[in-house]
């Protein structure tokens, strides 16, 4: 880094003014021996008087002037965007008017850059003239107004490097500034027009950063934030720089207009230019990381206040549910945020202003089952009448973590479950805010797991996850309110068609027949042959009609399909081909579990839910079988017991005609059980949003033991999407 006082020479006998400049420069760069010193100095010059400038438009003109005059400045808009602000901007009577008392000053730094050029002083005295002169203006204030300056100079000479071979007057003026003559050597001049275009470059980047810092939100950061106080600290550091590097590319225009392209070949000139360059980049770097971590802190301040703010939203009481919608999905007006399933075209919020609104929210990795099921319960329930069509809306909400960069795949998976969904969806996952995110994981408990939070035509959340109560009763659950659900369990009892209700009608034929009823589940073939065969031994023994159905097992599919396979080559009993309608069943069964945990009643003592929890838990612990007589369930067994009772047919058999085939099965796997009690299990992966603190067994009412589970199942080589 260069440091301490320059040397200030004269200009001497026998060297020009401009090649005094470059030597005096480049030894002043290369013997300061205290860079504080000269800071010291140059923070001396600064006592700002108050006045506020808006340097942004005059910024946006200047870059506009060096990129057409160089051609090769990159910027950070586009040049249509660029345009159209800069005409924005600079048609605004308060920049007109600031203009007027700003050209003055303009004029002054402009004139006092070329006479210092033209007599040969010292780059730094020169830039600390300017200081001098811009004391009472803040620190970016002076960058802009000295950049406005060098623009005004630059942009005239290419302008008239531009049009002189078409415009007279523009021609005699050349003639005067010898630019015929320099552009007849272009060549030779390339190095040195290129380290100049890339110089100015640099120097942009940092004003634009310097006025960033200037507009930091105050509301949102302070001086007191360490990466402000830092960069506030280095600013006038940068300031020095850019406006000292504003000097020597001056310099080098001013030695072509005033003598011509001869001088033009000394091989020191790229070389200073390309080290003030670097010195910018590494302050540029410096800076550009201590405004990245002030956006972030700002991003965290505005994401702490929206989260907050959307929690009191809910708090409140509205006449509509849009001031919800459009907190939870987009608060602007500017854009259609939203997709029509039915017409694939994109709509206001307003087509679901005072309806029912079911929030679907999920990450991108929904199952095609998850979507085939919802969207043939939501098919029902369009051709159920106006009654629900009217009333209630879905609207799909994707989730997608912000940390992970949007790609390809991500954008194909998005594009192909957004275009298979019959209801309303997001346009865009970057529509959704990060406190959005936040509030739907914290407050609504999303945890990846698709959730469906119902909102009343108020916007009132009358259900945090409607998804469990649809996939138990459909659109029978509407209006989706937990009231709703709590009466719906209130009116339900313990049978078979709560375990089967819409998913196969043949066993719903059975159970208006009366016949008895297996309903069994598992991975162990061998069990599934021998208990098949035995049943079906014991039924034409005590010759009743008994029908038996397979219905899978809530995880290992690879081996579902093998059992599956055995099941149909051997003939041992009906079964479910379709895995879709097996991921259902135990889909329907954990949300069963699910909805009881939602409404707090896991542990009422409620005699069906002690059922559904043991057959969730036997289905964790290997196997399982549950007998119907009817619609009437008699007996819900592990795998070990209900076995059992069927080898040993000959101690009860004589039971039967006494007290009937299923109260006799009943009583002699209850003797069993009582002597070989199954251990209980439950798993809740991670990405449940609720899970219990407590919970007893169903079997003897303990207080079940607490455990952490890592899981692997082998046989599931391919990434399964049917059990989570």
């Amino acid at each position: 880094m260069e440091s301490g006082l320059p040397l200030i020479r004269h200009p001497a006998q026998g060297f020009n003014a401009s090649q005094q400049l470059i030597k005096s420069d480049r030894g002043s760069m290369l013997t300061m021996s205290d860079d504080n010193v000269m800071m010291k100095q140059i923070v001396g010059t600064h006592a700002p008087d108050g006045r506020e400038v808006d340097v942004k438009p005059l910024l946006l003109l200047v870059e506009d002037i060096l990129k057409r005059a160089t051609q090769q400045i990159d910027t950070s808009l586009t040049t249509s965007q660029a345009h159209a602000e800069m005409e924005d901007k600079t048609h605004q009577v308060n920049f007109v008017s600031m203009l007027d008392a700003l050209s003055y000053t303009i004029d002054r730094i402009s004139c006092e850059i070329a006479y210092k050029a033209l007599g040969g002083t010292d780059a730094h005295a020169t830039t600390v003239s300017l200081f001098n002169m811009l004391t009472s203006y803040s620190w970016d204030a002076k960058l802009v107004l000295t950049l406005s300056a060098f623009a005004l100079n630059y942009g005239e000479f290419w302008l008239l490097a531009q049009i002189y071979s078409s415009n007279q007057l523009a021609k005699s003026m050349a003639i005067l500034r010898q630019l015929p003559s320099i552009m007849e050597h272009s060549g030779p001049l390339k190095p040195r027009f290129d380290a100049i275009n890339n110089l100015i470059k640099v120097m942009m980047d940092v004003a634009r950063c310097v006025v960033e810092f200037k507009d930091l939100p105050s509301a949102y950061i302070s001086n007191e934030v360490p990466a402000l106080s830092t960069a506030m600290a280095h600013i006038p550091t940068a300031v020095y720089w850019t406006m000292r590097s504003v000097v020597a590319c001056a310099a080098q225009i001013t030695s072509l207009t005033t003598m011509g392209h001869e001088f033009s070949i000394s091989t020191n000139v790229a070389w200073e230019l390309s080290t003030l360059a670097h010195k910018l980049s590494n302050i540029l770097d410096h800076l550009r990381k201590q405004l990245d971590t002030c956006y972030q802190y700002i991003d965290e301040k505005r994401n702490v206040e929206s989260f907050q703010m959307l929690k009191n939203l809910f708090e409140m009481i509205h006449i509509d549910n849009m001031k919800v919608l459009k907190a939870l999905i987009y608060a602007k007006d500017d854009i259609q945020p939203l997709i029509d399933g039915s017409s694939k075209k994109r709509v206001h919020l307003d087509v679901l202003r005072r309806k029912n609104v079911l929030l679907l929210i999920s990450a991108l990795d929904m199952s095609n089952d998850e979507l085939s099921i919802l969207e043939q319960i939501y098919n029902e329930s369009r051709h159920q009448g106006a009654r629900l069509n009217s009333q209630y809306e879905v609207v799909w909400v994707p989730i997608v973590d912000r940390s992970v960069q949007w790609s390809d795949p991500m954008k194909g998976k998005f594009e192909s479950m957004q275009s298979s969904m019959p209801w309303f969806t997001v346009y865009h996952p970057s529509l959704i805010e990060k406190a959005v995110i936040r509030f739907i994981k914290e407050v609504w408990h999303f945890r990846n797991k698709p959730i469906l939070v119902v909102l009343d035509p108020q916007g009132k959340v009358v259900c945090p996850n409607a998804l469990h109560m649809m996939w138990i009763w459909g659109s029978n659950a509407f209006p989706f309110t937990s009231l709703r659900e709590e009466s719906l369990w209130k009116d339900e009892t313990w049978r078979l068609e709560l375990l089967v209700d819409g998913i196969d009608p043949e066993i719903l034929n059975w159970i208006k027949e009366g016949k008895y009823i297996f309903l069994y589940g598992g991975d162990d073939e061998e069990w599934v042959r021998k208990f098949t065969n035995t049943a079906r031994a014991v039924a034409q023994a005590a010759r009743i009609p008994l029908e038996m159905v397979y219905v899978g097992k809530s995880s290992k599919r690879e081996k579902i399909r093998r059992v599956i396979a055995t099941i149909t080559v051997e003939k041992l009993s009906y079964v479910w081909q379709d895995l879709t309608m097996i991921w259902f069943f135990w889909t329907r069964l954990e949300s069963m579990l699910y909805s009881k945990i939602q409404l707090g009643k896991l542990d009422d003592h409620d005699p069906m839910m002690q059922e559904i929890k043991k057959l969730l838990s036997y289905d964790r612990e290997g196997g399982w079988a549950v007998l119907s007589n009817g619609s009437n369930v008699v007996v819900n067994g592990h795998k070990t017991t209900a076995l059992q009772t069927l080898l040993e047919y000959d101690l009860w058999k004589e039971q039967v005609p006494v007290k009937g085939f299923d109260l006799a099965f009943r009583d002699h796997q209850g003797r069993i059980h009582d002597i070989a009690r199954p251990c209980c299990r439950f798993d809740f992966p991670m990405t449940t949003g609720r899970i219990p603190g407590t919970m007893k067994c169903p079997e003897c009412n303990s207080t079940m033991e607490k455990f952490s589970t890592f899981l692997c199942c082998h046989d599931e080589v391919i990434p399964d999407e049917l059990f989570k």
